[in-house]
C-alpha cells in the first residue's frame, strides 16, 4: 500500500502545489493589472504562466523524486529528463519575462512621443533586441542542457582547448552570416531604416515589413514580399522616403500640342488640388518644360504628407486634367498632322547641299508622254 501512496502523495502533491501557486500568482497579476491601467506589464507577465508553472512542477519533481520511489531502475534517467525540463522551462520564462519588459517600455515610449519616424526606429531597435536575447537566452539553455550529460563535461577541457581553431574555422565558414547580423545591429541602433519605412531597392517601391538579424522583408505596393540580406542596406545605396519627414513632392507630366491652354490648366490643377482631401496644401504649380517639333512637355508640382497620399495626388491630377481636356479643350490633345506643308514665300526650299530647289507640291503629276 505505501508502494502505491507514496509516488501519488508525492508527484500528486507537486502537481497540486504547482497549480495553487500558478492559480494564486496569476490572481495577483490580474488584480495588478486591474489597478495599473497606464502599463501593460502585468498582463503581459500572464503569458509566462505556462512556463512558470513548468519550472515550478520540474523544480518540485527533481527535488522530491527519490522520496517517491518510483521507477527506481531509471531513477538517473528520470532525474535527468526532469533536470532539462527544469532548464528549458527557465529559459522560456526568461524570454517572456524579457519580451513583457521590453514591450512595456516601447508602449510606453510610443505613448510619450508623437514623432512617429522615432516611434518607429525605437520599435526596430526593440525587435532587434528581442531576438538577440532570445538567441543568447537559447544558446546558454542548450549550453547548460548539454553540461548536465558528464560525456559533455569531460569533453569540456578538450573543446576549450581547440576553441581558437574552431573560432577561426566558424569565422572563415559562417562570414556571411556574422557580416549580415552586424549589420542588422547597425541598422537597429544606426538609424538607417526602420520599420514601416518606406523604400525604394533596386527599383521596387514599399515599405519595410520586418527587420531581423539577417534580413529584410519589404512590402510592395502589390501585396508581394521582396527578402534581402540586411548587409544591403549598409553597403548600397537606396531610397528611404520616410527620413525625415515623410512630406513629399510629386510630379505629373503630360505631352500635349502646342496650342494647349496652359493659363487655363493652371486654375484647373488648382480647383482639381482643392477637391482633392489628399492635397496638403503646400505647394503645387504647372509649367512647360520641354516642346518638341509635335508636342510640348507640361509638368504639374504637387505635395502631399506621406508617400501613400502623393500617389493618390497624382493620379487624381492626371486622369482629371485629361479629362478637362477632352471636354473642354480637344484641340490641346496630342494629333499627328497630315496637311500639306506650307512652302516659304516663292516656293523656294533649300537642299542639303545648300542649292535651291524649286518644288512645286501642288502641281499635278504628269501622265503623258515627257
Amino acid at each position: 500500500m505505501e508502494n502505491v501512496l507514496r509516488p501519488l502523495i508525492v508527484v500528486g502533491g507537486a502537481v497540486v502545489l504547482t497549480l495553487l501557486i500558478g492559480w494564486a500568482t496569476d490572481l495577483l497579476l490580474r488584480k495588478a493589472d486591474a489597478r495599473h491601467r497606464e502599463t501593460p506589464l502585468w498582463g503581459l507577465l500572464r503569458r509566462g504562466r505556462i512556463p512558470y508553472q513548468l519550472v515550478l512542477c520540474a523544480a518540485l519533481l527533481r527535488g522530491s523524486y527519490d522520496q517517491a520511489e518510483l521507477i527506481l531502475e531509471h531513477r538517473v534517467a528520470v532525474g535527468q529528463v526532469l533536470t532539462l525540463v527544469l532548464i528549458g522551462a527557465a529559459a522560456w520564462l526568461v524570454v517572456r519575462i524579457a519580451a513583457a519588459v521590453v514591450e512595456t517600455t516601447y508602449t510606453r515610449y510610443a505613448r510619450a512621443h508623437h514623432d512617429a519616424a522615432r516611434v518607429r526606429r525605437v520599435r526596430t531597435q526593440v525587435s532587434l533586441i528581442m531576438r538577440v536575447v532570445t538567441a543568447v537566452v537559447g544558446v546558454v539553455a542548450v549550453a547548460a542542457m548539454l553540461l548536465t550529460f558528464p560525456a559533455m563535461r569531460a569533453a569540456g577541457a578538450s573543446l576549450l582547448a581547440s576553441a581558437g581553431i574552431l573560432g577561426i574555422v566558424a569565422g572563415v565558414a559562417a562570414q556571411s552570416t556574422l557580416a549580415n547580423m552586424f549589420a542588422g545591429l547597425q541598422i537597429a541602433f544606426g538609424d538607417m531604416v526602420r520599420l514601416g519605412d518606406t523604400v525604394v531597392v533596386d527599383g521596387e517601391w514599399g515599405t519595410v515589413e520586418e527587420i531581423t538579424l539577417t534580413f529584410l522583408t519589404v512590402r510592395t505596393w502589390d501585396e508581394r514580399r521582396i527578402t534581402m540580406p540586411v548587409s544591403y542596406f549598409t553597403s548600397k545605396p537606396f531610397e528611404n522616403w520616410s527620413r525625415g519627414t515623410p512630406q513629399m513632392t510629386g510630379i505629373v507630366y503630360w505631352h500635349l500640342d502646342h496650342s494647349a491652354p496652359v493659363e487655363a490648366m493652371r486654375d484647373k490643377l488648382q480647383d482639381i488640388l482643392r477637391e482633392c482631401p489628399a492635397w496638403d496644401g503646400r505647394a503645387y504649380g504647372l509649367v512647360v518644360t520641354d516642346s518638341t517639333p509635335n508636342t510640348m512637355q507640361v509638368r504639374a508640382l504637387v505635395t502631399a504628407k506621406d508617400a501613400d497620399d502623393i500617389w493618390t495626388v497624382r493620379v487624381t491630377v492626371r486622369e482629371q486634367m485629361i479629362t478637362w481636356l477632352c471636354a473642354e479643350h480637344p484641340y490641346a490633345l496630342p494629333r499627328v498632322n497630315t496637311a500639306d506643308a506650307v512652302l516659304p514665300p516663292g516656293g523656294i526650299i533649300p537642299s542639303q547641299d545648300g542649292a535651291a530647289v524649286n518644288r512645286r507640291l501642288h502641281e499635278p503629276p504628269r501622265t503623258g508622254p515627257r
